[in-house]
């Protein structure tokens, strides 16, 4: 049986083992691409495989479950121990990762005294019930158990937002109470202030550091950390950032090859290294993270293509190969191989078959909810996606103005269903003044999700709470007596192409293509304003005209020999009757003055 400790060196089997591993996250990959991704990973020399746990996915509802298909972690550990490759597990409730909420379930926020990330007991009731269903999973894929999997982190970056030292010893005792007996770890920012306040290096617990370059400057610091608490700790950079993410409106953020190969062998003369990410992949349905900047929140776009180590689609690109050329010069005894890489459809065509406006479909697309004032997402029990909120309203004057108090994040405004105004963030709870004609009005606010932050304060401020949250007013006064129509749009059911369509409304749109060999591909969406896609029953992701990704990509395991069917949800009015299937990304350059 082998063994795995950590003392002045990490120790395989009692000999000194340096660890070079890379970020997968499954949940960003599909199944089918499990495989050619870990291959790649074990083929560039490298041993080892890091994923987080997104917990928003594994339990989407109080006490239900999900560990099948895209989420069945241990087909992906198993996956990798067959290719040789060890794991690192980072399960911790909260992940970061650019990911919706940070990984935290949006039904958390329906209890509004609860605190999380502290040592609360409803919280950690609700961490608990968790890690019952997740950690007897991971459990059976320790390396003491015959698996692959040598430590596991406790929680991440928690130095970078609280100090309660209790609450991290009651996380760790809650891993072991559940038989995680592989080491644990903690990784944060690798600066005293952030180590301090996050790490556990008094209860003998392994800080480990994050950072992308300078790593003789930060090992320096986190080696100065141990020598404080007189421990001796092998350095290991956690998360060593090859490339960055990206959000909606801003340019791609590149990092040059030659740069990132320096840097990482300047980390590797002194200690272990996590590449991440080796292979990004995508933020599928509603799961991009994002950024707070003061009041705004910013969202990160659906590609998490990171300018990692593989591409989007999980080729290598140019960092690829020499980092695999640096492996070779560094561990001439580490056996390396030529990568696998997956082609394209070729370009084609696709034409419109239906299209309906959401107005005609709302009924047999969401089940109506009835209350006094308007409900937020959240009290409607709907974790992302959008909600339209319907009312009546009498004619008392010519012509009127409302507001939308306390809304979040992104709102469409019609009056007897034709738009009247956008508003997002920065502009809702402004007045929206529009004309009365008919005595009586009926009032739609169709409101977006565009994603909860995923890192720093306002993890659990009210803010991250969506939809309309406090009411609409008319002139001075609150209006009462809605209706709520939740979309989710999980999958396709419910839409009825039968209905009408109408000019600038936010609708549907199906697409029918025929494939005899099944490849990757991407949808170019330069010609539809906002929204998401469907392909094949599956959520694809969010798409935005504002760029800079202009595609989104669809993995071969979501097409299927012959028929296949594309629905486009728009809400802005701009569609196109033709859908380009592309081989590879578009990215728009954005514009100076448009930043």
């Amino acid at each position: 049986m082998s063994t795995f400790e950590i003392s002045e060196d990490f120790l395989l089997d009692g000999q000194p083992f340096k660890i070079l591993s890379g970020a997968i996250h499954y949940f960003r990959v599909h199944p089918d691409d499990w495989y050619h991704s870990l291959y790649n990973l074990k083929a560039m020399g490298f041993n080892t495989v890091e994923t987080y746990v997104p917990w928003n996915l594994h339990e989407p509802k109080k006490g239900e479950f999900d560990f099948k298909g895209i989420l069945d972690i241990e087909k992906f550990l198993s996956i990798a121990k067959d290719l040789g490759l060890y794991a690192i597990v980072r399960p911790s409730p909260y992940i970061c990762a650019e990911w919706e909420f940070g990984g935290f379930p949006a039904w958390l926020l329906q209890d509004q005294n609860m605190k999380i990330r502290r040592s609360d007991e409803t919280y950690l009731n609700h961490v608990s019930d968790y890690y019952d269903e997740l950690l007897p999973k991971l459990v059976k894929h320790q390396l003491v158990n015959k698996g692959n999997v040598l430590m596991f982190q406790i929680e991440n970056e928690y130095g970078s937002y609280g100090e309660d030292k209790e609450y991290l010893s009651d996380l760790k005792q809650i891993m072991l109470d559940r038989q995680i007996v592989m080491p644990l770890f903690t990784s944060d920012g690798a600066w005293q202030a952030t180590l301090e306040a996050g790490s556990m290096i008094e209860d003998g617990i392994l800080p480990t550091g994050n950072f992308g370059s300078k790593a003789k400057e930060n090992f320096a610091n986190l080696q100065a950390f141990f020598d404080k608490y007189d421990k001796k700790f092998p350095l290991m950079c956690m998360e060593f950032w090859d490339g960055w993410f990206n959000r909606w409106g801003d340019n791609v953020i590149k990092r040059d090859p030659e740069e990132l190969r320096d840097s990482v062998k300047e980390a590797l003369e002194l200690g272990s290294i996590n590449l991440y990410m080796f292979h990004g992949g995508t933020n599928f349905g509603f799961m991009n993270g994002c950024s707070a900047r003061g009041q705004i929140d910013l969202p990160q776009v659906t590609s998490y293509d990171y300018d990692a180590i593989l591409d989007e689609q999980g080729n290598p690109t140019k960092k690829y190969y020499l980092i695999q050329e640096l492996v070779k010069e560094m561990f001439p005894d580490v056996e390396i191989k030529e990568p696998l890489i997956k082609h394209s459809l070729p370009n084609q065509t696709v034409k419109l078959s239906n299209k309906v406006a959401l107005f005609s479909t709302l009924e047999t697309l969401s089940e109506k909810v009835k209350s006094k004032y308007p409900l937020s997402m959240e009290e409607l029990n709907q974790n992302t996606g959008y909600v339209v909120y319907r009312t009546t309203v009498s004619k008392d004057k010519e012509e009127e103005y409302y507001r939308v108090i306390d809304g979040r994040d992104r709102l469409h405004f019609y009056l007897n269903q034709e738009l009247k105004l956008t508003q997002y963030q920065q502009e809702i709870g402004e007045n929206i003044t529009v004309p009365l004609v008919n005595e009586s009005n009926q009032i739609d606010i169709l409101m977006e999700n565009m994603g909860r932050v995923n890192y720093g304060h306002k993890l659990f401020a009210d803010t991250q709470r969506k939809g309309i949250r406090t009411g609409v007013m008319s002139d001075l006064h609150f209006i009462t007596e809605w209706e709520h129509y939740p979309i989710k749009l999980e999958t396709t059911e419910g839409i009825d192409f039968s209905g009408e369509w109408e000019e600038n409304q936010a609708a549907f749109y199906q697409f029918e293509f025929i494939v005899d060999d099944i490849s990757d591909t991407y949808i170019d969406m330069s010609d539809f304003g906002k929204g998401v896609v469907l392909v094949n029953n599956v959520n694809v992701g969010r798409f935005w005209n504002k760029g800079p990704y202009m595609t989104l990509f669809v993995p071969s395991g979501l097409l299927k020999v012959g028929h296949n069917d594309i629905v486009v949800f728009e809400t802005e009015g701009q569609y196109k009757e033709t859908l380009q299937l592309v081989e590879k990304p578009i990215i728009k350059t954005i514009l100076e003055e448009e930043l």
